[in-house]
């Protein structure tokens, strides 16, 4: 059963600003129906390998997304990279993000190194084609590049983190796309406030924000009360979001917590809330992702536009 929980009935009229960060609070209520919210895009992974922009066009529109991870690699050749770009805006698709997916706070050294050096390169693909943003998580400190270690929340893994980042920023200088770190459990940012407190010491202008909800729902208070987390994602964060990974969560009956990943309406996320947040956007892509068959993205779809059908929200076809 969907937890529904009540939301604050009166809104603050002022913008609230916190340690030099702009948060704009909600105007959403329960039970609202929108008539004149931002239609959403919808995006998921494209199967198969394309190397023709046309025929990825045609991928794209036939799964009924208007938004697509990036289609090529870095080290893709120039020419090829301009053809998608010329095709993607031809055909209003967005193209969302690119991930990088590596660990830049490896304890070797050489690792580390060379795990920077991709996100340089993954950043100047995402300027080059016309990204939304690129994206990585921030790392681990230790074998497993996604791991939960102790030495993930000391103040000088905070301090490295804020470090990678500007110097990634800074050898690109991007002018048309951002750098973003995803939202982990057991790492930073974990929290709208944490990810708040890396743009303000990373002091990037391109450095922008990569929304996750679930994978910060790490307690049973977040989970309980997601509705009410999402408004506070989107209140803090909201004008910083680039992309948005779409997916579900639910709790099981056994100690100590667990917390499991499902698709989209198989689980408890209030996604009434969800997508009322997302159309006070405009053209930030909301990207299904970690499905293991495509018949369960076209589920997926299917029912995050059944929601926002509910919900008076459009999607951009």
């Amino acid at each position: 059963m969907r937890n529904k929980f009540n939301r604050r009935h009166f809104i603050k009229k002022s913008t609230l600003v916190t340690a030099g960060i702009t948060i704009f609070p909600s105007i959403l209520k329960a039970g609202e129906t929108i008539s004149a919210g931002n239609p959403i895009r919808l995006g998921g992974p494209v199967p198969g390998r394309l190397d023709d922009p046309v025929q990825w066009i045609k991928a794209v529109k036939s799964l009924g997304y208007s938004a697509a991870v990036c289609p090529v690699q870095p080290g893709a050749p120039s020419e090829l990279i301009r053809s998608f770009s010329i095709e993607a805006k031809k055909n209003n698709i967005l193209i969302s993000e690119v991930g990088v997916w590596n660990n830049m706070l490896d304890p070797d050294e050489t690792a580390s190194k060379a795990a920077i050096k991709k996100n340089v390169a993954s950043l100047q693909l995402a300027d080059e084609i016309g990204a939304c943003c690129c994206v990585n998580i921030s790392g681990a400190k230790g074998e497993i590049w996604d791991g939960p270690y102790p030495g993930n929340y000391l103040k000088e893994t905070f301090d490295q983190i804020v470090e990678n980042v500007r110097n990634i920023i800074d050898q690109v200088k991007p002018k048309s796309t951002f750098y973003s770190l995803e939202p982990m459990p057991y790492m930073l940012p974990d929290s709208p406030d944490s990810y708040l407190e890396l743009l303000k010491a990373i002091s990037r202008d391109r450095f922008a924000v990569h929304l996750d909800p679930v994978n910060m729902i790490s307690s049973p208070q977040r989970y309980f009360n997601n509705a009410a987390f999402l408004s506070e994602c989107f209140a803090k964060l909201g004008p910083y979001i680039k992309s948005v990974h779409a997916k579900d969560i639910t709790i099981m009956p056994e100690l100590t917590v667990h917390l499991e990943e499902r698709r989209p309406g198989l689980g408890s996320l209030d996604y009434t809330v969800f997508l009322r947040e997302m159309s006070r956007l405009k053209d930030v892509p909301m990207m299904m992702e970690h499905l293991d068959k495509q018949e369960d993205y076209l589920l997926a779809a299917q029912y995050i536009r059944k929601m926002g059908s509910e919900t008076g929200i459009g999607f951009v076809e």
